[in-house]
């Protein structure tokens, strides 16, 4: 979605909305440089843009553009934002795990349909060069108390098809990079989601591996980045056990159908990041600790744990600890 400098001027006011008196040279010319929106490379879940479908845009600035979604949703997502944005109970170490957000702008959707408002929040995945990255959808109740009980059919019949009912989560999607020649291995949606706890413990392996090839189970995996991706006091489990020190005792928010979204490039150190995304279903927790989302993350950790214990070189002694402890969905950790 570049913008020609010839028509720059135009489509800058089409898809910023802003008016010609408010635009000076100065401004013109500093952004007359830069491409403005493009549909972004790497997305494995979610709705995304293409001709005649809304979905997210990025700039060149390191934004990452959602569209309010329909009905409440959108309202919803943005008031979420509003709220976790200017709440001082959430701790700094917390905040790191949810992306940034620079409030709602209207800009040109990506369907070419006329300005519409999006959310403006961090874009933590373009920054990279080849990021492997995983959709996780929390929760084995993916649809929120007061939802119509259509939707609540139409939700419990996924949870029940995929892992969340048996895991306390199911992976949506994800991409995995091999090399300059072999590229992305990004398996098909429908493949994913028929996923069972086998072919996601197989998924989360590969995930850290140097031979992820096209199959799933066509070679098995060396796991030879686990300790550098998973491991480690900034790795992808030290993570995962911060946030559940939080989800333990905040009762502020119930998170229904939030992912967490794990990003990694394996040359790097540090290399994993991850952040919870999509809140347009979360609710106030009115003093209750979020047990759903909460019995999803230690199922979580258990598997991280597992596939450290087995292939990390050293030994991880976090991966053990409370091994026994039970989650308050029955979980162990």
């Amino acid at each position: 979605m570049k913008i020609e400098k010839s028509n720059f001027l135009l489509n800058f006011l089409t898809l910023n909305s802003l008016s010609l008196s408010s635009l000076n040279l100065h401004e013109y010319l500093r952004l007359s440089s830069k491409t403005m929106f493009k549909i972004p490379d790497h997305q494995v879940a979610g709705h995304k843009s293409s001709k005649g479908a809304i979905g997210p845009l990025v700039d060149d600035s390191g934004r990452f553009y959602k569209p309010l979604q329909s009905a409440d949703r959108g309202a919803q997502e943005e008031a979420f934002y509003t709220k976790f944005s200017s709440n001082t109970e959430i701790p700094n170490h917390i905040r790191k795990f949810f992306p940034n957000y620079y409030g709602t702008k209207d800009i040109e959707a990506s369907d070419g349909s006329g300005p519409r408002p999006h959310l403006v929040l961090e874009d933590f995945v373009s920054i990279r060069t080849n990021p492997s990255l995983m959709d996780i959808k929390m929760g084995s109740r993916t649809w929120f108390p007061t939802a119509s009980e259509d939707y609540i059919k139409k939700c419990l019949n996924k949870d029940r098809k995929t892992t969340s009912l048996s895991l306390g989560f199911r992976i949506s999607g994800f991409q995995i990079y091999g090399s300059k020649d072999s590229g992305y291995w990004k398996p098909e949606r429908k493949c994913v989601q028929g996923y069972n706890k086998d072919d996601v413990r197989l998924a989360l392996r590969k995930f850290v591996s140097s031979n992820s090839s096209d199959d799933l189970v066509a070679e098995e995996p060396d796991c030879v980045y686990a300790e550098n991706v998973y491991g480690g006091d900034n790795g992808v489990l030290a993570q995962l056990l911060k946030l559940k020190a939080w989800f333990e005792d905040q009762t502020i928010f119930h998170f229904y159908s939030c992912s967490v979204l794990m990003v990694c490039e394996k040359g790097e150190s540090p290399c994993a990041t991850i952040k919870l995304i999509d809140f347009a279903h979360v609710i106030e927790g009115n003093g209750i600790i979020d047990h759903n989302f909460l019995g999803g993350l230690c199922s979580l950790i258990k598997f991280i744990s597992e596939i450290l214990g087995n292939f990390s070189h050293n030994s991880t002694k976090v991966c053990v600890v409370n091994s026994e402890k039970n989650t308050p969905n029955g979980y162990k950790i």
